[in-house]
């Protein structure tokens, strides 16, 4: 639909107008309500996406680590809940798989949190997550780590993941000075024990880990003490090439007693991002918050276009008594909520992805604007104002020409 109204001093004018819709006319009259409701929808647009953003921080940040790994198959204990709920079970179940013909080598992997010493600040200590593999197994993909392996054959030498938390101090940066950096590390349950940076590694924090130290499984089993080398955290499996992991994940679970979980690596990568999504309170909160966005969203275009409806009702009764159908004025409505969601969406896309870079620096969490986010967020701010312009015409329809002359 387009306007059909004359500029009486300005025939270039009246020609832009001619050619501009009457919905955008109707929005642009009352200028302030324009910017009110772009700034609404820009509002709830910002929310959706820090929501979703940070939800998939949370997802990619949480499996970290499994993708780190090489491997087509891994046990769990059946209590383990997640990497920040692990608990042991017994290393005999890898060597129950390794019977199998299909399987190339078998090896355990031990975590635990203990205390770190800050070694520029020794009076602060916080949690940090150790990782402990047999280092002449090649099952991380990272460069860094096959790099420093040799590193790791040393007495009490840790590899620190250069994406932890600045609260561990500057030991990246001092590192690659060349600074011989040494510091405590407690396990809680024993003594503390001196420790010596060998090299850097990238992992991620995640928002259950703030920082990651990795090393052999002798050295872990030096610094938890108390821990038995029979019990073991993660098996990992790999099997030779070509070979159908299904098929061999089915023949495991038959052979193992059913005090371990068999996982190929796309099942525990589930697992762990599940626990996070129905077993805490962070998933759900995200979630909310989507809606949330949404209703702000609804109600703020809604405000707006029954405003908008109620100013014009005369009119558009006038037209509805001269015979236009429901169908015309709902394109009307429609049309307004098109550009509605499009200006609105233009400066909460920009104000969003400036956020993301922030909250990437302060929090070192992997959140970024992806393609298919931005998409989504655009459809998503497609339907809320639809649904709003949908609501405001129950006004219009309900309007009778003879009541309102």
């Amino acid at each position: 639909m387009w306007s059909l109204i004359p500029h009486p001093q300005n025939p270039f004018k009246q020609m832009i107008i001619l050619k501009l819709p009457l919905a955008w006319l109707q929005l642009k009259h009352e200028k302030i309500r324009l910017l009110v409701a772009i700034a609404g929808i820009s509002f709830a647009v910002v929310l959706i996406f820090m929501q979703l953003g940070f939800q998939a921080a949370l997802f990619d940040s949480a499996v970290h680590l499994h993708n780190s790994l090489r491997g087509d198959i891994f046990l769990l204990s059946t209590r383990s809940t997640s990497l920040i709920g692990m608990k042991s079970f017994s290393e005999r179940r890898l060597y129950q798989a390794l019977a199998l013909p299909e399987v190339e080598f078998v090896t355990p992997i031990y975590l635990g949190f203990a205390q770190f010493q800050n070694p520029f600040n020794p009076s602060y200590w916080r949690n940090i997550h150790v990782i402990g593999f047999e280092i002449q197994y090649p099952i991380f993909k990272p460069i860094e780590i096959q790099k420093n392996l040799t590193q790791l054959k040393q007495q009490d030498v840790v590899l620190f993941d250069r994406a932890s938390r600045f609260e561990y101090g500057a030991i990246a940066d001092g590192f690659e000075e060349g600074k011989i950096l040494t510091t405590e590390i407690d396990n809680i349950v024993a003594s503390t024990r001196k420790i010596r940076i060998g090299g850097l590694f990238q992992l991620g924090t995640s928002f259950g880990i703030d920082g990651n130290l990795l090393t052999s499984h002798v050295n872990f089993l030096r610094i938890f003490s108390q821990r038995n080398k029979g019990l073991i955290d993660v098996g990992l499996i790999q099997l030779e090439s070509g070979i159908e992991v299904n098929r061999v994940q089915a023949a495991i679970r038959k052979k193992l007693p059913p005090d371990v979980r068999v996982f190929t690596k796309q099942e525990w990568i589930e697992f762990e991002k599940n626990y996070w999504m129905s077993s805490t309170a962070i998933g759900f909160i995200f979630t909310l918050g989507v809606g949330m966005g949404l209703i702000v969203g609804i109600v703020v275009v809604y405000q707006i276009l029954y405003t908008d409806v109620s100013d014009h009702l005369k009119e558009y009764a006038t037209l509805n008594a001269m015979g236009y159908k429901d169908r015309y004025f709902l394109s009307v409505v429609l049309q307004e909520s098109i550009i509605l969601a499009i200006l609105g969406y233009i400066p909460g896309f920009l104000i969003s992805s400036g956020v993301y870079n922030l909250a990437r620096k302060m929090t070192l969490l992997p959140i970024a604007m992806t393609q298919n986010r931005s998409w989504f967020v655009f459809s998503l701010t497609l339907v809320m104002c639809f649904l709003a312009g949908m609501i405001a015409m129950g006004k219009l329809r309900d309007a009778d020409p003879s009541d309102i002359f």
